[in-house]
C-alpha cells in the first residue's frame, strides 16, 4: 500500500497537468458556445478576467517589494498584451477559425519569443552550440508547420458524432470561409507575438518585483479594468451584459475560476516541484483533447494539413525546449561560486512566494531574464 502510495505521489505532477491541459481544451470549447450562442467576445473576455480577479487578489502579499511607476509600467504592459489584448485576439481568432487550429497555432509562442529575444537583445543565436542550433531548428519547423496548417488542407478526416453542440453554426460561402480563415491565422500569429511580449516584460518585472502570486493578482486587476473598458467601448448596450443561468455564464464563470485561477495553482506547484521545462512539455496536449472534442462534438473538419501542420509545431516546440533544456543545464553548472549562491539566496528568500518560481531565478543569473 505504501509503494502505490508513493507511486501516486511522484504521478502527482503529471496528473495536475494533464487536469491543466484537460481545463484549457474545455475552455476552448465553451469559448466556441457562448461565440455561437451570440454573446459578444469582448464580454468574454471582460467577465473572464472579472471572475479571475475576484479568485486571485485574495493572493496579495503583504510581503512585497516597494510599487515604483516603472514596475506598475510593466505590469500595465504585461495586462494588455498577455492579457487583453491576447485574449481578445485569441477568442476572435477562435470564432473564425476551430478550437484546433488557434491551439495548435499557440505553440508556436516559444519559436516568436525565441526571435523576439534575440531581436531586442535578450537571447543570441549562438550557432556554434547544439542549444543555439536546436532553438533555431525548432523555430524553422514551427513556423514551417504553421505555414502548412494555414494554406494546405488535403484529404479530410471525418470524425463525427451524432452529437453536434453547434446546430445554428454560421454556413459561410468557401470564398467568405477562406477570408476568414486567413484573418483568423492573421490574429492567431499576432497573438502569439503579443504572449511573446509579454513573457519578455514579466521577466525584466520579475527582476525587481519576484513576487509571483503578488505580481500576477495585480496584472488580472490591471487586465479587468483593461478589457471592462474596452468592451464597454464596443458594447453599449446594457442588455447585451445581462447573462442568466446558460451557457455564457458557465462560459465566463469558468473560464475564470479555472481557467486563469485554479490552474494557475497547479501551474504555480508543478514549475516549483519540477520547474518550467517540465509543465511546458504537456502544453501539446491541450491541442489533442481538442482535435478530439472538436471533432466528436463541434463538427470541426479535420484535414491532412491540420495534422502535418500541428505535428510540425508541437515537433519545433519540444526542439526548441530541448535546447533550452540543454542551456539551462549549462547555465546552471556555472553557478557554483560562493557569490552566484549569494545572489540566489538574496532572490529566493526576500518573499515565501518566490519559491515558486525559484527555478527561473536560478536560471538568470547572470542573464537578463528571469522568467522565459
Amino acid at each position: 500500500m505504501g509503494q502505490i502510495l508513493k507511486i501516486l505521489h511522484d504521478l502527482k505532477p503529471a496528473m495536475l497537468m494533464v487536469v491543466v491541459q484537460v481545463v484549457f481544451a474545455g475552455l476552448n470549447v465553451l469559448y466556441k458556445l457562448a461565440a455561437n450562442d451570440g454573446m459578444n467576445l469582448r464580454l468574454i473576455v471582460a467577465y473572464r478576467f472579472l471572475f479571475a480577479t475576484a479568485f486571485m487578489v485574495p493572493l496579495l502579499s503583504s510581503k512585497r517589494p516597494k510599487m515604483t511607476w516603472t514596475t506598475f509600467f510593466q505590469a500595465f504592459l504585461c495586462a494588455l498584451l498577455g492579457g487583453s489584448l491576447a485574449q481578445n485576439m485569441y477568442i476572435e481568432s477562435l470564432a473564425l477559425t476551430s478550437a484546433t487550429f488557434v491551439c495548435a497555432m499557440v505553440n508556436l509562442t516559444p519559436a516568436v519569443t525565441f526571435i523576439i529575444a534575440i531581436t531586442i537583445g535578450l537571447e543570441k543565436l549562438a550557432l556554434r552550440t547544439m542549444a543555439g542550433k536546436a532553438k533555431v531548428l525548432g523555430t524553422a519547423i514551427g513556423i514551417g508547420g504553421a505555414m502548412i496548417l494555414t494554406f494546405y488542407k488535403g484529404f479530410q478526416f471525418n470524425i463525427s458524432t451524432h452529437i453536434n453542440l453547434l446546430p445554428n453554426g454560421p454556413h459561410a460561402s468557401n470564398s467568405s470561409h477562406a477570408t476568414h480563415h486567413l484573418l483568423g491565422a492573421l490574429l492567431a500569429f499576432v497573438c502569439c507575438i503579443c504572449y511573446a511580449l509579454w513573457m519578455n516584460i514579466q521577466a525584466k518585472m520579475g527582476e525587481k518585483y519576484p513576487c509571483y502570486y503578488s505580481s500576477k493578482a495585480l496584472i488580472s486587476v490591471i487586465g479587468t479594468v483593461q478589457t471592462v473598458a474596452f468592451a464597454l467601448c464596443v458594447e453599449r448596450d446594457m442588455s447585451q451584459w445581462k447573462i442568466g443561468w446558460d451557457v455564457r455564464l458557465l462560459t465566463v464563470a469558468y473560464a475564470g475560476v479555472f481557467g486563469m485561477g485554479l490552474t494557475f495553482w497547479f501551474i504555480a506547484w508543478c514549475v516549483g516541484i519540477k520547474g518550467p521545462l517540465y509543465t511546458s512539455i504537456f502544453s501539446p496536449l491541450v491541442l489533442v483533447v481538442v482535435a478530439i472534442a472538436g471533432s466528436l462534438f463541434l463538427q470541426e473538419k479535420l484535414y491532412l494539413g491540420s495534422i502535418i501542420g500541428a505535428v510540425l509545431i508541437v515537433v519545433g516546440l519540444y526542439v526548441v525546449l530541448w535546447g533550452k533544456s540543454k542551456e539551462k543545464k549549462k547555465i546552471s553548472q556555472s553557478i557554483t561560486s560562493p557569490k552566484n549562491k549569494a545572489m540566489e539566496l538574496a532572490v529566493t528568500s526576500f518573499d515565501d512566494n518566490t519559491s515558486i518560481i525559484s527555478n527561473y531565478h536560478i536560471i538568470s543569473v547572470g542573464k537578463e531574464s528571469p522568467m522565459k
